[in-house]
Parts: structure tokens; sequence; C-alpha cells
């Protein structure tokens, strides 16, 4: 079954009701839907977008489950098997031995923790916005072991190697991405 934003969006509050995992979905949504027209897959960007709501799906409910339950739960509601893949296949090597391969898994397992390191970042900024923040902050912050200490730099690297980018490719697009539907 295909799914419409709307659908998407009432299966993620079903199983995520804290706002910060609300809010994560949203920004890997519009990072997904940006990276969608610049690669060139302007037809599928809702479809992208959905995969980035829905890739977090189990982990506030089922986090020892995390990309796992996730895949039950779609299957369970006749959920496209493309989305299914695309979603579970960022806790690659994490979680699962599922490797990403559509252009649009490997962007997501780039993305998800690149996300989250950003918006640790935006907090501690003075404007408390990514509109000024640049690839050299970034580098700065993605170098300090301990800043977001969560925010795996091994899988972000990994990321940018599957696409075949350097990092700083990746962190200026991700950037712009951001720039252009947060604060």
């Amino acid at each position: 079954m295909s799914m419409t934003r709307e659908q998407a969006w009432e299966l993620l509050t079903e199983f995520n009701k804290e706002p910060y995992h609300l809010q994560h979905a949203e920004t890997v949504e519009g990072v997904m839907r940006y990276f969608a027209q610049i690669l060139g897959y302007g037809d599928e960007v809702d479809f992208w977008g959905i995969v980035g709501l829905l890739h977090d799906l189990d982990y506030e409910m089922y986090p020892d489950l995390h990309c796992i339950k996730e895949q039950e739960i779609m299957r369970e509601r006749g959920i496209d098997e493309r989305i299914i893949h695309a979603t579970a296949s960022h806790g690659h090597g994490l979680v699962l031995d599922m490797p990403p391969e559509h252009q649009m898994e490997k962007v997501l397992y780039a993305v998800d923790e690149l996300t989250g390191l950003i918006g640790a970042a935006i907090i501690l900024r003075p404007s408390k916005s990514v509109q000024d923040m640049d690839v050299k902050s970034l580098k700065k912050k993605f170098k300090d072991k301990r800043f977001a200490a969560g925010c795996s730099r091994d899988v972000i690297a990994k990321g940018a190697e599957m696409l075949g980018w350097e990092l700083d490719k990746l962190f200026e697009e991700t950037l712009a991405a951001m720039k252009t539907f947060c604060d």
C-alpha cells in the first residue's frame, strides 16, 4: 500500500509521543525531500519524505528492537515493502544486516545521525538557528567526540562513503536542506 503523508504521520504518532522524536522525524523527512529534489528524484519527493518520517517508527516504544519491530508493524498494515526496506536499512551494521541499496536508503543512513548532530549544535548557537551555521563550525562539532556523543561519527562517515561523497559535501548539502525548512 502506498501512503499519504497524513497516513504516515498518523502511524508515527501512534508509536511516538515524545516531542523530540516527532521533531527528529520531521527534520529527517524535510532533509529527505530536499535530497530527492537535488538528486533527480523529483517525482519521488513524497515517497522519500515518508521514508524519512517513518524511519524511527519503533525507536520510542521498542528501542531494543529498533529497525526490527517497525518491519513487523508495517507489514501487519500492508505498507509497501520499499518503505519497509528503506526504513529498516538505516540500522545496517548497528542492529541488523540489511545494507542500504538504493541511493535514497544511503542518504537516509547518512543524514539520520547527522541531523541529530546538527540539531545539537543549533541549540548551542547564540542564534539558536541553522541559518547561520556553516560547514566549518559543523566540522568542529563533528571532530569533538564528546559533543553529542550519541551521534555516531562512524555512521555519518560511512554514509558519506556509501554515497561516494566527501564529508564536506554531505555536511554542506544537509545544512542547505535544513536551511530550507528550519529556523
